[in-house]
């Protein structure tokens, strides 16, 4: 049982650690060398964090599994964000960044990585059953998560009409997510289905598991915070060198690096045919983004020397309109907990037509087109639309009975 532990283990230790060192003896690789070296080390420590939140659901709710591992995958984006946002306090410039990366990051979870993460778990399970499967079903444990980010994608709307975040909508978001974290901690731990390095974990004995579990982790938020930094840099380095805008690798090139390990560890859940955890890892983050990372800028713009509410150019504020138009939709649609084939494809040609058409008029035809689609499917799901709302401020036995 210890070989089958420690080999994975060993060979994901063997992958960051080249990356540590560079890291700490203050190394400066070319840039492709840099992405290649960096890259490795977070997809081995997003491997590690995969086999730790399996197994913690052993010993807690799956949905708080779920939550923390969203909270360490996306750890680099806050630490890009937050440093765009503590910057700005005194470099009215880095203002824009802080936006364009949160705005970008969200946009990317979403219209890539939940359409992706689908269309990879019909695809598995296509194959392990010999049958089209057309739509992706989750279980009404799941309802409490949309229901905060149906509340949460509502609130993003003050942002755009505001044009600021300010420092009091800050902290009601940052409560927002406390609460949330503390509502997925009360439901009841069930027993996961574990297979690989997280079913060995799974059978150690009680203590030695929870030990095993904290510090793989603790190892893995190390690893990943140390290494998506660079990893981030040497990516917009080798974009620049190819000749890329400036704020378009801020807004998606960035972006990409730092979700870089919730894309792997929801892939893999989807590899491995549990499609229901990966999309729910992903709902999960977006909570995080709209909660915890949106209402942390002003906080740290203030304490950058800023005022008490960040304010946006029309620029970001159009940003902003586009990615709560954006979630708006992946939320309604996914009221009746249903992920379909054609949604997938919908939200993924829609984040693609963004690229293919950047100007302002385009961004301003797309919220309308994301508003008239989620009200559609608002009115489609209507009869799950309050159980939903209301999800989230329910005792855990009757959530599932009003699913």
């Amino acid at each position: 049982m210890v070989a089958k532990l420690w080999r994975p283990l060993l060979l994901c230790t063997a992958l960051v650690l080249p990356a540590l060192v560079v890291r700490l003896t203050g190394l400066t690789p070319a840039p492709v060398a840099g992405l290649l070296v960096f890259g490795a080390a977070v997809v081995a420590a997003s491997f590690v964090l995969a086999w730790a939140a399996e197994a913690a659901q052993v010993d807690i709710s799956g949905g708080l599994a779920i939550a923390i591992l969203a909270v360490i995958a996306v750890l680099p984006e806050y630490a890009v964000d937050l440093y765009f946002a503590y910057t700005a306090g005194s470099n009215p410039e880095y203002v824009a960044y802080a936006a364009a990366n949160m705005t970008g990051s969200n946009r990317l979870l979403l219209g890539l990585g939940w359409s992706v993460v689908v269309l990879l778990a019909l695809a598995v399970a296509r194959r392990r059953t010999g049958r089209t499967v057309r739509e992706l079903t989750l279980d009404s444990e799941y309802r409490v998560e949309l229901g905060f980010l149906a509340i949460a994608s509502l609130v993003a709307f003050v942002v755009p009409v505001s044009g600021q975040i300010s420092l009091p909508l800050g902290f009601a978001l940052l409560g927002f997510f406390a609460f949330y974290l503390w509502k997925v901690s009360r439901a009841e731990v069930g027993e996961p289905h574990l297979v690989g390095p997280a079913a060995t974990i799974g059978a150690l004995p009680a203590r030695t598991r929870r030990l095993t579990v904290i510090a793989l982790f603790a190892s893995a938020a190390v690893a990943i915070l140390l290494c998506a930094e660079p990893f981030a840099h040497n990516l917009i380095a080798t974009g620049a060198q190819l000749g890329v805008d400036q704020f378009l690798l801020v807004q998606w090139l960035a972006p990409l690096a730092s979700e870089a390990p919730e894309f792997i560890v929801a892939i893999l859940f989807a590899v491995r045919g549990n499609g229901a955890a990966a999309l729910g890892m992903l709902v999960s983050a977006k909570v995080n983004q709209w909660t915890l990372l949106v209402g942390s800028l002003p906080v740290a713009y203030l304490f950058g020397g800023g005022g008490t509410a960040l304010a946006l150019e029309a620029r970001q504020v159009e940003e902003f309109l586009l990615t709560a138009t954006q979630t708006l939709l992946g939320v309604t649609a996914l009221l009746a907990l249903r992920f379909p084939r054609w949604l997938a494809w919908t939200l993924l040609s829609l984040f693609a037509v963004q690229f293919a058409l950047p100007g302002q008029t385009a961004r301003y035809v797309l919220c309308g087109i994301y508003a008239a689609l989620a009200l559609a499917a608002a009115w489609r799901n209507r009869h799950h639309l309050l159980p939903t709302l209301a999800a989230p401020f329910r005792p855990a036995a009757k959530v599932g009975q009003q699913a």
